[in-house]
């Protein structure tokens, strides 16, 4: 297995492509692209998602900074969302999040934040890349490491950030007092979000929640990995549950009769609570930022709102720094990624709950009848392994079979866009696969879209 070299950093299965070799490799090469910016003892902020294996990958990084002469802030088990905070309310000149995100438990890797605490851009991987592959790193003297702090009270902090944010109240969701189901994998999201439910009000039912890192089922948020949450919705006889990635960025619902949400949702859901409440204050038009592979229904909801919507490459930082550039105040990605500006510019589900709950509450219903009140669609999504196709090619070539009344967007591999459906075709920052991603009014339509468009990938899967 190859190591994934992205704009969402660096991921490998640990002890095959994620060595240690690997590990300080790049630690040093970020530790050397901070003294670049900040050349006297820059401070890295240094947390993890909880993986089995993130205690060894930390002390590798950390110790590696140290070396080179790098102040360290460790954050211990925490959510990436936190880390990018703490970066940004603490001035340093980036920090590192040890995780592979929704990646099986075998994978871990590192995830490089600026010092504004947002992920590093295209320019700014570029840079770290080529100090990676020159190899020409300085470690210090004994007499000149930098200096190792720890604080564990970010979480407390996150918590606090998130409650003092504009249109997050916990009155209005403490009057429905709402019944909630969470899952966290055992990931890092299990040590705060029970918290903040608690804190707006909810009485919670714990699941998975002990950040031992030994993940319950498959980590990533999907409706096929769930199945136990919805069972436990039914059972419990609650309002609604809640489900997070290992790193906390992520978050998808489950409604009160088990069912899935739909992570598409949680940003449509967001989206049109914000707008509303931008809206109710006379803000003017506002502006919503979203990836090219994320629902039609933000669209719709914008367009109800008199809202634009801009999209951008699939990639939280895409999203985030167009966010800053037009003063968005929400955004995300329809992977369960809400961005929330007035928090900060990164995905967080810890952002992203109040304001679904908010928007639950004040609707009246239940979670499904919500739900129904949204735009209609159906996203399939599907994958083909790099190991049978060039990428370039196969879509350069599915490119050549369009006719003139398609709408073509290039800017991340090829979407394709008609009247009643739209097809996404690109390859992945975070797994070595082409994802193929369609959206249509029907479920049914959106996978034969999904299976149709993967065969003429593999149809045209030849070398350049």
């Amino acid at each position: 297995m190859s190591l994934m070299v992205s704009i969402s950093g660096v991921r490998g299965i640990v002890g095959d492509s994620l060595t240690p070799e690997v590990i300080v490799r790049y630690a040093s090469a970020f530790a050397e692209y901070c003294k670049r910016l900040t050349p006297t003892n820059p401070l890295v902020v240094l947390g993890r998602d909880g993986r089995v294996s993130g205690k060894i990958v930390g002390n590798l990084v950390s110790s590696t900074l140290l070396a080179s002469g790098v102040d360290v802030l460790a954050l211990g088990i925490c959510p990436t969302p936190t880390i990018q905070l703490a970066v940004e309310k603490e001035g340093a000149a980036g920090g590192i999040s040890v995780t592979a995100s929704h990646n099986p438990i075998q994978w871990n890797g590192l995830k490089f934040l600026g010092s504004s605490g947002m992920f590093l851009d295209g320019e700014e991987n570029t840079q770290l890349q080529a100090i990676a592959a020159k190899q020409t790193f300085r470690f210090t003297s004994w007499d000149r490491t930098g200096k190792h702090r720890a604080d564990e009270s970010w979480l407390e902090k996150h918590i606090g950030c998130v409650l003092a944010a504009p249109y997050i109240d916990p009155a209005i969701t403490k009057k429905r007092a709402f019944k909630v189901v969470i899952d966290c994998v055992n990931g890092s999201g299990g040590l705060v979000v029970p918290k903040l439910l608690r804190l707006l009000g909810c009485t919670v039912i714990e699941m998975n929640c002990d950040a031992s890192g030994i993940f319950a089922h498959t980590p990533e948020p999907l409706p096929e990995n769930l199945q136990d949450l919805c069972k436990r919705v039914r059972s419990e006889q609650a309002d609604l549950g809640i489900a997070v990635d290992p790193d906390g960025d992520r978050l998808v619902f489950i409604t009160e009769q088990g069912e899935p949400f739909v992570e598409e949702y949680t940003i449509t859901a967001a989206v049109s609570y914000v707008l509303d409440r931008e809206k109710a204050e006379g803000r003017g038009k506002s502006t919503v930022v979203t990836n090219l592979s994320t629902t039609r229904a933000v669209d719709d909801v914008a367009t109800r709102y008199g809202a634009r919507v801009i999209r951008t490459p699939v990639g939280e930082i895409n999203v985030a720094r167009k966010m800053k550039e037009v003063g968005a105040t929400i955004g995300g990605e329809g992977s369960g990624g809400v961005i929330y500006a007035p928090v900060h510019l990164g995905r967080d589900a810890m952002a992203g709950i109040p304001l679904v709950l908010q928007f639950l509450a004040a609707h009246g219903g239940t979670l499904s009848e919500l739900k129904s009140s949204l735009p209609q669609y159906f996203i399939a999504k599907g994958k083909i392994e790099l190991g049978t196709i060039t990428p370039d090619h196969a879509i350069a070539a599915v490119r050549k079979t369009l006719g003139p009344d398609a709408q073509i967007n290039e800017e991340d591999g090829l979407r394709i866009d008609y009247p009643d459906h739209w097809i996404h075709l690109r390859k992945s920052n975070t797994e070595p696969i082409v994802r193929v991603i369609a959206e249509a009014k029907t479920a049914s339509t959106a996978r034969s879209l999904v299976e149709q468009y993967r065969t003429l990938l593999s149809r045209n899967s030849g070398p350049l």
